[in-house]
């Protein structure tokens, strides 16, 4: 695998065999996880080790929740990306509807968390929300809010509509639209949950701060990308960065491959030249900035190392083939597989 320029220091949470516990615990009891492989799948990726690595600042319960968010996160990606579901646009509106009224409600998804009928994975995010919104502020709520209905909204409707009509899509807008579906914006608010800071809407909504955000969030999904691309190819999936370079430039997958990771760099470095500039321009804001740039920094970092290590990206072993009615559980969509 080509490098990629990673000039981050390697940390990690005290909390991580504790994080790994609890999560084996909360998906078992929420109802995520129900059969066996589709378990010993999940504990493959060790999402309480991932989520150790990039909130690493996080106290015991605070890194229980990010994990958890993890799971979630995960999880449904896996029933759009690899299920039915993902080539329906109708039935994955539904589905997104029902998590918006759970983001939207005034109890903060208490109702819903109680509700044993409906999708698992609306409940549990009503459990996730729960847990998250009373102790935030009013201005994060809306954004985190925001960004987690665009996450599931373009990728029920313009990932599935790409698979349905066959389209692979250009670089460009693939870029733009990745860093929704790869629900990065939301993992990146989670920091200010962890830090406990409020970024101000006057600094989010700033030039230098938005060309650092989207340039480690850039980072974070093209590495991804590298990493899953053998999963995904195995699934017929299309919407990966190296498979679009290779498809539109006309390249083998080595020169593909060589491609992201030598633009991944780049972007890393992008990342340090608006980070100085922000810094700079910005001093009345450094007590939020500072820890909120150091957590960009632990997440492209810790999503490198996890990405390296976990058996998420290499689910086949020996001529095993990959199959998704294997793992994907019914009752989290509530939607044939």
């Amino acid at each position: 695998m080509p490098d990629i320029f990673h000039p981050f220091p390697y940390r990690i949470s005290p909390y991580v065999a504790q994080a790994r516990e609890h999560l084996t615990d909360w998906t078992r009891r929420i109802g995520l996880i129900e059969r066996e492989a589709a378990r010993k799948r999940f504990a493959k990726a060790d999402f309480g080790w991932f989520a150790a690595m990039v909130y690493p600042t996080a106290d015991a319960t605070q890194l229980n929740l990010m994990a958890d968010w993890f799971a979630w996160l995960f999880l449904v990606d896996d029933q759009l990306d690899d299920g039915s579901i993902g080539r329906s646009p109708e039935q994955a509106r539904d589905i997104v509807d029902g998590m918006r009224a759970v983001l939207e409600s005034p109890d903060h998804g208490a109702a819903a968390a109680a509700d044993r009928d409906g999708p698992v994975a609306v409940s549990a995010l009503a459990d996730l929300w729960l847990r998250t919104a009373p102790h935030a502020t009013a201005n994060w709520r809306r954004r985190f809010v925001q960004h987690l209905d665009d996450c599931l909204t373009v990728a029920a409707t313009w990932e599935a509509g790409n698979r349905v009509a066959g389209t692979v899509p250009d670089e460009e807008t693939y870029i733009e639209m990745r860093r929704h579906t790869g629900a990065i914006y939301v993992c990146m608010d989670l920091i200010d949950i962890v830090e406990r800071i409020d970024i101000p809407d006057s600094l989010y909504a700033d030039a230098q701060f938005r060309a650092a955000l989207d340039a480690a969030c850039n980072v974070v999904c093209w590495t991804n990308d590298v990493y899953s691309l053998a999963k995904e190819r195995a699934l017929g999936e299309v919407h990966n960065l190296v498979h679009i370079v290779e498809h539109h430039r006309g390249l083998d997958t080595p020169g593909a491959l060589d491609h992201v990771c030598a633009a991944t760099s780049t972007e890393t470095m992008l990342f340090l030249e608006k980070e100085r500039e922000l810094l700079a321009a910005r001093p009345e804001h450094h007590a939020v900035l500072v820890p909120g740039l150091a957590g960009m920094r632990t997440w492209m970092r810790g999503n490198l190392d996890w990405s390296r290590s976990t058996k998420r990206y290499r689910p086949v072993e020996g001529d095993e083939e990959i199959r998704p009615d294997e793992y994907l559980e019914a009752s989290l969509m509530k939607v044939d597989q």
